[in-house]
């Protein structure tokens, strides 16, 4: 039995691909014809996530990982492949809309800072009001995260791990989803931590939205108290919880096989 999980979000488009460990945000049953797998559907999020990862003990300060001492961050650390025209433009539209605001990205490659900032300035935007983040020790980097006020999603293809790093550290993810596997994974992650208020469908609504958390200081901080909270007592930082629904899936194929079945998409039942 062999099962496509996680190594690449969407199908394989192989015949000797039996199953495709999903949810019914990433893969809705609608779309299961578009996809060569069987799906076996895991009732909370198809990502597995470690609810002992450790956050650093010191928060540094803004200026230590260069950003300025006031004013709103918005952050994207999702790599620079993922940034397309059309998100970006959306997200100096937000930097020209919110006077002081930043944009907090993560600069995998010197080209990525270079080429950014000259679009930035281009279109008129500061190219100082991009900050580049350098990788750090991975505790470490969800110490810094926490500066961030609202992390913003990249479409077509989301953020996955990077969207959880966020949430486990306690930034809200403002996403817009789109129609593959990969562009829906942080949908999945904001159902699955109790946030489903943060999925836009659109570019105008995500911008808008954006917009709207970014110069409503007590709307943002009601979310960020939320996300504390369903942090412990949601599905999605629930490893244990996790950890049986997909050994329960694994059962189910191991069972159909054993009795000679093919390969059929089922629901694992919420324990």
């Amino acid at each position: 039995v062999q099962v496509n999980y996680l190594g690449f979000p969407g199908t394989m488009g192989a015949p000797f691909m039996d199953y495709l460990i999903a949810d019914p945000v990433v893969v809705p049953p609608g779309q299961q014809a578009y996809y060569t797998e069987s799906i076996a559907y895991l009732p909370d999020c198809f990502q597995a996530n470690d609810d002992r990862r450790p956050i650093g003990a010191i928060k540094p300060a803004r200026s230590a990982v260069g950003l300025p001492d006031s004013g709103f961050v918005f952050c994207c650390f999702n790599n620079g492949y993922k940034i397309t025209p059309s998100v970006f433009e959306r997200w100096l539209s937000l930097l020209q809309a919110v006077p002081g605001s930043v944009l907090w990205l993560f600069a995998e490659h010197p080209v990525v800072p270079r080429n950014l900032r000259e679009e930035a300035r281009r279109r008129g935007v500061d190219p100082q009001r991009l900050v580049f983040a350098e990788r750090l020790p991975y505790a470490d980097h969800l110490a810094r995260m926490q500066l961030a006020d609202l992390f913003l999603d990249t479409l077509p293809f989301n953020a996955g791990t990077t969207a959880s790093d966020a949430l486990w550290a306690g930034v809200p993810v403002l996403t817009c989803p789109g129609e593959a596997f990969a562009s829906r994974m942080a949908a999945s992650l904001l159902h699955a931590v109790g946030l489903p208020e943060l999925i836009t469908h659109g570019l105008e609504e995500y911008e808008a939205l954006a917009l709207q958390l970014a110069t409503s200081p007590a709307q943002l901080a009601d979310i960020r108290a939320r996300l504390a909270r369903n942090r412990t007592t949601h599905p999605l930082f629930d490893t244990d919880r996790f950890r049986r629904h997909i050994e329960s899936a694994y059962l189910t194929m191991w069972e159909r096989a054993q009795r000679g079945d093919g390969p059929a998409s089922f629901d694992v039942k919420p324990d």
